[in-house]
Parts: C-alpha cells; sequence; structure tokens
C-alpha cells in the first residue's frame, strides 16, 4: 500500500467521523454573533462621521487663523490657504461621500442608520 492510498484512506475515515456533526451544524446554525458584530462595526462608524467632519471642520478654522495671523507673511499666509482648501476638500469629500451612501440606500430601499437582519433558516 502506497502513501497515496493510506492518505485517501484516512480523509475518508475522517469525513465519515465528521459527516453527522457537519449535518447538526448546517441544520442550526447560530450566526448571532455575525449579527453582534455587523451591529457593533455600523455603530462604531456612525460614531465616527461626525467626528471627521469635526475635524475637517477644525482643520479649515486653524488654516483660517493661520492665514489671518500671517497677514504680512506670504509664505506662512500661503500655508494658511493651502490648510483651508484642504479642509474645504476633506469636508467636500465626506460629505459627499455621505451623500452618495444615503442615496443609494434609498435606491436598493435600505433604511440608513436601521438595523440589519440576517436570514437564518428555523427548523
Amino acid at each position: 500500500m502506497n502513501m497515496k492510498n493510506i492518505t485517501q484512506s484516512l480523509l475518508i475515515v475522517a469525513g465519515m467521523a465528521i459527516f453527522p456533526f457537519s449535518l447538526t451544524y448546517a441544520q442550526s446554525p447560530d450566526l448571532s454573533y455575525i449579527d453582534n458584530g455587523v451591529q457593533a462595526i455600523a455603530e462604531l462608524i456612525t460614531q465616527l462621521i461626525p467626528l471627521a467632519i469635526a475635524l475637517g471642520l477644525l482643520f479649515f478654522i486653524w488654516g483660517l487663523v493661520q492665514f489671518i495671523i500671517a497677514s504680512g507673511d506670504s509664505e506662512a499666509a500661503a500655508e494658511g490657504k493651502r490648510k483651508m482648501v484642504w479642509g474645504i476638500f476633506a469636508l467636500f469629500v465626506m460629505v459627499s461621500v455621505w451623500g452618495l451612501v444615503d442615496i443609494l440606500a434609498e435606491m436598493v430601499g435600505v433604511e440608513v442608520g436601521g438595523t440589519i437582519d440576517i436570514p437564518s433558516v428555523n427548523i
């Protein structure tokens, strides 16, 4: 008997031993941990969106203050302008993505901020 036949025989025996257990788990899977994980991630993202927008606004205000303070220094004023432009760009991107997600959710028929129901089989 060669090694290939021994390996095939062991795989067949292992499969026959595991088969009844796989049927039991296939009939009544407990996927509540997936639902809990998805809900936790959605809640985290929901809390981080206003924080990200606030940081973009603070970056813009920081650039504005730097621009006003450095009215005589053209290099510092240019740095302030650059920060204001990047702050506005960051705010534009964040609000645009937020709007696109809302539009896509409305097109698909999903409630934004709602709960997610994972389908399950009850036998």
